[in-house]
C-alpha cells in the first residue's frame, strides 16, 4: 500500500475516533448545555463589562453604554482573579510581542512580492531583467511569507497569549517558545530566499526544501512543548472550546508538516495526493481552528457576555475534526487518483457546511440584539468581518467541491479567488482583530492613532471583496471559454484581463492597509504619538489602579 493512501487512511481513522469521542461525550452528558463553560473566560462578577483595549476612553465608555443598554450595567469583576490574568499576560509578553513583529515583517514581504506577482499576470513584460522576479518564483514566495510568516506567526502569538488567560496560570517554557519562534523564522527566510534563488521542492505549499523544513519543524515543535507544559500547569476545572481549537491545531500542523515535507516518500500521482491533503488541511486545520477559537474568545469577551450556546462551540469543534481531514481531495476531480478518494473528498466538503452553520448561530445569537456595539469596536468589527467570511468561504467551497462546479472553476482564477475569500477575508482579518485587542495589553500602552485602525478596517474589507468578486467573476468566464471546444485557448486567457486589473487594484488597497496597520505597530512599540493608557487598564471600580504591568 503506498504511502498517500496511508496517510489518507490514517487521517480518516483519526477522524472516526473523533467521532467515537464525540458519541461518548454525548453519553457522558458533557454536551448538556453548560453556562458556567461558556463563563469560564470572565472574571467573577466581570460578565456584562465589555473590554476593548484598542479603544479610548470616551468610545470604551460608548461601547459600556450601548451595551449596558441593553443587559444592565456590570456589578464589578474579582480583583484576586484580575491579578491572576495580569500575571498571566506577563509571562507571555515577550514571546508574543516577537511573534506579531514577526508576523508583521513577512506580512510586508508578502503583500510585496504578491502585489508584484499579480501585476505581472496582466503586464508580463514587466521586471523580467532577474530570474527571481518571474511570475513562478515571486508567487511561491507570497505564498511562503503569508503562510508560514505572517499567519503562522500571528496564530502562535494567538494561542500564547490567550493559552495562559484561559487556563489561569503563567506560560510555561516562554523561553522555548522563543526559541522556536527564531527556528520558525529563520527557516521561513532562508526557504524564501531558496524558492527565489530557483531552489523548490516543486509542490504548492511544499515549496521550501526539505533540508531547511527541518528548522521550521524544529520551530514548531518547540513552541508545541510550552503550550501543552502550560495546559499541564491549568489552575481551571474546564477547558474552553479556545483551548481545545488552540492545541488541536497545534498538533494537526506538526503532523501535517512532517508528513507532507517527508523526503523521498511521495512521487508521482501519491505526492499530487499529499500535497492536496497538506495544502486544505494547513487552512482547515491549522489556520482555522486558531481563528474560530480567537473568535469564540474575543466576541464574547467585547461584548461582556458568554456565547449564546456553548454546545454549538462543541459540536463545531468535533464536525470539523471529523469531516475537514479529507476535504483537499477534491482538488483532484479528474485526476488519475481513485474514485472513491474524490468522491469522500465531496461528501465530507459538503459536510463541512455542519460546523460552519453551529458556528454562524452561535455567532449571531450572540451578537442578536447587539450589532450596533461594532459601531464603537474595531476589534469586534474584524472579528464579526471574519466571522462572516468564515461563512460565505465555507459554503462556497462545499458547493465548489460538487464535480459539476468543480468542472467549470477548477484550473481557473476562481479558485484563487476562493482562497483569498479563506485566506484573507477570513483568517487575517480575525488576526488583525486579535491583535488590536492584545498588544495593548502586551505593551501596556495604546493603539496611539484609533483613527488608522478604521482606515486599515475599511482597507482591508473593502480591498478583500473587490479582490474575491471581480475575481470570482472573471476566473467563471474563464472556465467556460476553456470548456467551449469552440474557441480557441486564448480567449479564455483575454477574457481575465479587465478582471486581473480589478485584483492588483484590490491587491494595492490590501498593500495600503497593511502598510497603515504595520506603521501603526512600529509607533506603538516605539511610543510614538500621543501618551494614552486609559483602555490598557482592567476595568474594575474597586481597583481602578490596576494595570498591566503595574
Amino acid at each position: 500500500m503506498d504511502s498517500a493512501i496511508l496517510s489518507l487512511l490514517g487521517a480518516f481513522l483519526l477522524s472516526i475516533l473523533g467521532l467515537f469521542a464525540f458519541i461518548w461525550s454525548l453519553r457522558k452528558g458533557l454536551l448538556v448545555e453548560n453556562p458556567r463553560g461558556a463563563g469560564v473566560i470572565f472574571a467573577r462578577g466581570e460578565i456584562g463589562q465589555v473590554d476593548d483595549p484598542a479603544l479610548a476612553d470616551p468610545a470604551l465608555r460608548q461601547l459600556q453604554d450601548a451595551s449596558s443598554a441593553r443587559e444592565g450595567p456590570p456589578t464589578g469583576a474579582d480583583a484576586g482573579e484580575l491579578r491572576d490574568r495580569i500575571d498571566a499576560d506577563r509571562s507571555s509578553a515577550f514571546p508574543v510581542f516577537m511573534f506579531i513583529a514577526f508576523a508583521c515583517l513577512w506580512l510586508l514581504v508578502g503583500s510585496a512580492a504578491g502585489l508584484t506577482a499579480s501585476i505581472k499576470l496582466h503586464a508580463p513584460d514587466w521586471l523580467t531583467d532577474e530570474a527571481w522576479l518571474g511570475f513562478g518564483r515571486l508567487r511561491a514566495v507570497h505564498t511562503n511569507a503569508v503562510f508560514y510568516g505572517w499567519v503562522s506567526n500571528a496564530c502562535i502569538a494567538v494561542i500564547l497569549w490567550l493559552l495562559p488567560r484561559l487556563l489561569r496560570t503563567r506560560l510555561a517554557g516562554a523561553g522555548w517558545a522563543m526559541l522556536g519562534g527564531s527556528l520558525l523564522n529563520a527557516g521561513v527566510a532562508a526557504g524564501i530566499g531558496a524558492i527565489a534563488s530557483g531552489w523548490s521542492d516543486g509542490m504548492e505549499f511544499l515549496e521550501i526544501p526539505w533540508q531547511i523544513d527541518v528548522f521550521i519543524f524544529g520551530g514548531i515543535a518547540l513552541v508545541i512543548l510550552p503550550a501543552l507544559y502550560t495546559l499541564a500547569d491549568r489552575k481551571v476545572e474546564h477547558l474552553y472550546v479556545s483551548v481545545w481549537y488552540f492545541v488541536a491545531s497545534l498538533l494537526w500542523i506538526a503532523v501535517l508538516f512532517l508528513v507532507g515535507n517527508l523526503p523521498g516518500v511521495h512521487v508521482g500521482v501519491q505526492q499530487a495526493t499529499t500535497n492536496w491533503w497538506f495544502g486544505h488541511n494547513v487552512l482547515g486545520l491549522w489556520f482555522t481552528p486558531v481563528s474560530v477559537g480567537a473568535i469564540y474568545y474575543f466576541l464574547p469577551k467585547v461584548l461582556g457576555r458568554p456565547v449564546v450556546s456553548y454546545n454549538l462551540s462543541l459540536l463545531g469543534f468535533w464536525t470539523l475534526a471529523f469531516f475537514y481531514p479529507q476535504v483537499g481531495g477534491h482538488h483532484l476531480i479528474g485526476g488519475p487518483v481513485p474514485g472513491w478518494l474524490t468522491t469522500l473528498s465531496i461528501v465530507q466538503s459538503v459536510m463541512m457546511v455542519i460546523p460552519v452553520v453551529a458556528f454562524s448561530i452561535n455567532q449571531g445569537g450572540t451578537l442578536w440584539g447587539r450589532m450596533r456595539v461594532a459601531i464603537y469596536s474595531p476589534t469586534l468589527r474584524f472579528m464579526m468581518f471574519g466571522g462572516l467570511m468564515y461563512f460565505a468561504s465555507s459554503v462556497e467551497g462545499s458547493i465548489e467541491a460538487l464535480r459539476s462546479v468543480n468542472r467549470v472553476a477548477h484550473f481557473t482564477h476562481f479558485t484563487v479567488a476562493h482562497a483569498h475569500l479563506g485566506a484573507y477575508s477570513f483568517v487575517t482579518m480575525v488576526m488583525f482583530g486579535a491583535i488590536y485587542f492584545m498588544l495593548p495589553r502586551v505593551l501596556a500602552w495604546e493603539w496611539p492613532y484609533p483613527k488608522l485602525i478604521t482606515l486599515h478596517f475599511w482597507l482591508a474589507a473593502l480591498g478583500g471583496l473587490l479582490y474575491v468578486i471581480p475575481l470570482s467573476i472573471g476566473g467563471w468566464l474563464q472556465g467556460l471559454a476553456m470548456l467551449d471546444a469552440s474557441r480557441p485557448f486564448i480567449d479564455s486567457v483575454t477574457v481575465t484581463m479587465p478582471y486581473l486589473e480589478w485584483r492588483s487594484a484590490a491587491g494595492a488597497m490590501l498593500t495600503a492597509g497593511h502598510l497603515v496597520f504595520v506603521g501603526h505597530f512600529f509607533a506603538m512599540a516605539l511610543r510614538f504619538g500621543p501618551h494614552r493608557a486609559g483602555a490598557a487598564l482592567f476595568w474594575s471600580p474597586p481597583q481602578a489602579g490596576i494595570a498591566h504591568g503595574k
